[in-house]
This record gives C-alpha cells, sequence and structure tokens, in this order.
C-alpha cells in the first residue's frame, strides 16, 4: 500500500513537473515573439 501511494505521488509531482516545464516555454515563446514584433 505504501509503495502504492509513493508511485502515485511521483507520478502527481511528475505531471505537475511537465505543466511547469510547459508553462516556462509557452512564456519564453510568447516573450520572443513580444520582443520581435517591437
Amino acid at each position: 500500500h505504501w509503495f502504492r501511494r509513493l508511485r502515485i505521488r511521483w507520478e502527481i509531482r511528475d505531471d505537475i513537473h511537465e505543466a511547469f516545464l510547459t508553462l516556462a516555454c509557452a512564456i519564453i515563446c510568447w516573450r520572443r515573439l513580444q520582443h520581435s514584433k517591437s
């Protein structure tokens, strides 16, 4: 049971990590587009 909980916790953490990574990439791309316009 404890291993299952730990595995689920890591899966959630990995999902959050992936979401932050995607968000960071989107912000970087958006900033570059803003700089290229002006």
